[in-house]
């Protein structure tokens, strides 16, 4: 094994594991009701929550039987023979994410065929495990060949990416999950065999390697919680402090750039940091090391003052999945992906149970109602990885990934909805969230049962019939949301357009107005409370026009729709030539909420009206007609198949994306050697690139081809005389596979034969700007353009223009 290089830091971290193993219990000072205890039969929720335990669940299942992953663990155990692997060393963590989404959801209605599934899983899983407690299929089933990932030592690229500690991570999340949902500990035993293992390997300084993917830290903080064994949480604390030490290099992709104490922003893969700073969380908890604390908050303050969507979303960039600069958040290339919003609700909830401030609820409700429930499709069976905030019609839920991190992410994730909805410190209960659902709560005081009903998010009407077991004194601390307090989000990354005072929210006990003081975010009675006692309020719900910080450079001359903490937008599907890009709406317009209870399985709706815009020939001036506009929520968007969609509506028409003037490109049928006709259509819709990286519309590329000919065609409605060309190349360097062609060359159409022009011009090849070749006259039907690809990369191609 590798030894640490320094003695002085390992007799550091040594003398921290000593303390720890030494100390008291400790824990977050509000603790989560959890979702046993909160039974959800609202007209929102519930519903999700069967069509993920009913359908979604059982189709997930199937899925990792189909493609392999259920094998996997069968070769592991020496039943298959070690062919045909799947893709990722980190597929074993689907199924254990499956089975802790089946652990939930039988806590919420038993399945005697759901839970002998897992059974059977759990001895797949027990035989595929080696005697030492080791459990890594890709490298027990001894294949012929290691995958690329894996060092043929073990834990040696798990700071890289082997993911061997990722998968104990959710493997024992699993495990708590299996055995406090059950009582077995069938799964449990396998995961604290793991454990030791992974005590005896790295604790005690034998192994210094990081884990490349973070999420072990919470699945240790959680089977300490269960098993009491100190070495557990002594371990997750371990895995943080060893990062940015410069024993194993690091970067700031896996937040292992610096010491995790000394972070103050978010980089990096967006999932991984958000598993880092919910594991932080936990273990600041645990152990009450506040240089955590401090560390998170700045962190987070960083996150959503500069770097978090609308939706909730998080992870502007596709390279590295990871989150870009400071108020960059493009919209059409957002990445914002379904994993790093589950994570973001993970960390904006141990945020609030360290610090009871409402501002963590009011992000955390953000994502679970938008970045997060976007996700995944009405039918509970297709799923978007990233979640953009504007399409061409180039994005679609897909019915599997070969990366299903997303999928069955989303299955653990969905039955726990109702386990954010109260907490409770000592005698003080929190109501974080709304939807009608019956709660027990035990508080020192004594037992109490409450009744919730609402038909949020839809409407602001909220009762709370409050059931203590004996009269008693307690505090009931109701959030109000920052959104009904005029506060899109916190600090100023949002705001709305509209300048008033704070509402002042009158909040009802037994019918009565009563005066109440407002402690982070929350609306506190403390008082006598008996069976019976009811609270009514009525959150505002007005239509809001959202508009971004000046600083986020894709937002400018644009407002977002919102409405309670609903983000909307609009989609084709419910405007004239199923196009939303070329729509502007003026500022000051008028929006109005209608139900429809036919429509998406029922959604509100925001009806306005707008123009749709169209260029002309020879002139910059557009064409403007008025049309009503219809917005829709943004988590139900894709779900009537692909077509635009946009968040951030232009006020300024010189923003929107008209309809292209009538020209020799724009009337042409379009053909290549790309099967995408959505794709090729793109040559010709007139938009103008920033750059040659500029993602924020579709675009060509031969992805993932190299070295090849390929070429694309116009075929013009009518013979033409031409002798000018433009193209603008697509070049996503240096994180993306296209560069600029090795060369080009355009052939016209005579009779049935291709022949090549006679430039008088040479032929450019130029990023960021238009690459122009002029030609002697020809008269023809139809233009070829012939593309050599570079030796090592693609290339893409933005727009093509004929003169």
């Amino acid at each position: 094994m590798i030894q640490f290089k320094t003695k002085v830091a390992f007799t550091g971290l040594m003398l921290s594991v000593g303390q720890l193993l030494a100390q008291d219990n400790k824990d977050y000072p509000i603790q989560p009701v959890t979702f046993n205890h909160v039974h959800v039969h609202d007209e929102f929720w519930a519903p999700r929550i069967q069509i993920n335990s009913e359908i979604t669940i059982p189709y997930v299942l199937q899925k990792c039987r189909e493609t392999g992953r259920v094998d996997n663990f069968l070769k592991a155990a020496g039943k298959k023979p070690p062919t045909n692997l799947t893709e990722y060393p980190f597929d074993d963590s689907d199924v254990y994410k499956v089975i802790e989404g089946v652990s939930y959801a039988l806590q919420v209605k038993p399945n005697p065929s759901l839970e002998k599934s897992v059974d059977t899983l759990i001895q797949i899983i027990g035989e595929a495990q080696e005697p030492d407690g080791y459990l890594y299929t890709f490298r027990t089933m001894k294949p012929a060949k290691l995958h690329p990932w894996i060092s043929p030592k073990r834990w040696e690229k798990d700071s890289d990416l082997s993911h061997e500690l990722y998968n104990s991570g959710h493997l024992f999340e699993a495990a708590v999950a299996h055995y406090l949902s059950t009582g077995k500990k069938t799964l449990l035993d396998i995961a604290t065999k793991n454990a030791d293992l992974i005590v005896k390997d790295f604790l005690y300084g034998k192994a210094p390697y990081f884990p490349g993917h973070q999420v072990i830290e919470t699945g240790l903080s959680r089977l300490y919680r269960v098993t009491g064994k100190k070495e557990y949480l002594a371990l997750a604390k371990y895995f943080l402090d060893i990062r940015g030490t410069g024993v194993v290099r690091g970067s700031e992709y896996s937040q292992s750039h610096k010491p995790v104490t000394n972070q103050s922003e978010g980089v990096g893969h967006a999932v991984r940091a958000a598993y880092m700073y919910t594991g932080m969380a936990d273990v600041a908890a645990l152990t009450g090391d506040q240089s955590y604390i401090d560390a998170i908050g700045k962190i987070w303050s960083d996150v959503v003052t500069k770097k978090m969507y609308l939706t909730g979303g998080i992870g502007a960039t596709g390279a590295g999945e990871a989150f870009g600069a400071p108020y960059q958040l493009p919209n059409m290339s957002a990445y914002a992906e379904t994993c790093a919003s589950i994570a973001n609700v993970y960390w904006n909830n141990r945020m609030f149970l360290l610090h009871g401030d409402a501002k963590y609820i009011d992000v955390m409700e953000r994502v679970l109602y938008n970045g997060m429930l976007s996700g995944i499709a009405q039918d509970g069976k297709k799923f978007f990885y990233p979640n953009p905030l504007a399409s061409m019609g180039q994005h679609q839920r897909s019915a599997w990934f070969g990366c299903a991190c997303c999928i069955s992410n989303v299955t653990r994730f969905m039955p726990s909805v109702p386990g954010y909805v109260y907490a409770q410190d000592k005698n003080n209960v929190y109501v974080n969230l709304f939807m009608t659902n019956n709660a027990d709560i035990q508080i020192p005081a004594g037992k109490i049962s409450l009744s919730q009903q609402t038909a949020y998010p839809w409407k602001g009407d909220v009762k709370i019939t409050v059931n203590p077991q004996k009269q008693m004194r307690f505090a009931m601390r109701v959030r109000i949301p920052g959104w009904a307090r005029n506060e899109a989000v916190p600090g100023d990354l949002y705001r709305f357009a509209s300048v008033k005072a704070a509402n002042q929210i009158v909040i009802n006990v037994n019918g009565n107005p009563v005066d109440y003081q407002i402690e982070k975010g929350y609306a506190v009675f403390n008082r006598t409370w008996k069976k019976g006692d009811v609270i009514t309020f009525d959150l505002p719900m007005q239509v809001e026009k959202v508009l971004a910080n000046e600083n986020v450079k894709d937002d400018v001359g644009r407002f977002a729709l919102q409405r309670g903490p609903l983000v909307y937008c609009l989609e084709g599907p419910d405007h004239s030539d199923q196009s939303v890009q070329n729509i502007v709406v003026d500022q000051q317009s008028n929006f109005t909420p209608i139900y429809n209870e036919s429509l998406l399985n029922g959604v509100l709706l925001l009806n306005g009206t707008g123009n749709a815009t169209a260029r002309q020939e020879n002139s910059d001036q557009l064409l403007k007609k008025e049309l009503p506009v219809k917005a829709i929520p943004y988590y139900a968007w894709n779900n009537r198949g692909p077509g635009e969609m946009v968040v951030w509506i232009p006020y300024e028409a010189s923003l929107s994306r008209p309809k292209p003037a009538p020209t020799i490109a724009s009337k042409s049928k379009i053909s290549g050697s790309v099967n995408s006709q959505r794709m090729l259509s793109s040559l010709n819709d007139q938009f103008e690139p920033s750059s040659s990286e500029d993602k924020s519309a579709l675009y060509v590329h031969w992805w993932p081809k190299k070295n090849t000919e390929e070429f694309i065609e116009y075929t013009f409605d009518q013979p033409y005389t031409i002798s000018e060309s433009k193209v603008y190349w697509y070049d996503d360097a240096p994180f993306g596979g296209c560069r600029i062609p090795a060369k080009w060359e355009l052939l016209y159409k005579n009779g049935d034969e291709w022949v090549p022009v006679q430039t008088t011009t040479p032929y450019e090849i130029v990023k960021d700007k238009y690459n122009t070749v002029q030609f002697t006259p020809v008269k023809t039907t139809a233009l070829r353009m012939k593309v050599k690809l570079p030796p090592n990369h693609a290339t893409g191609v933005h727009e093509w223009i004929v003169k």
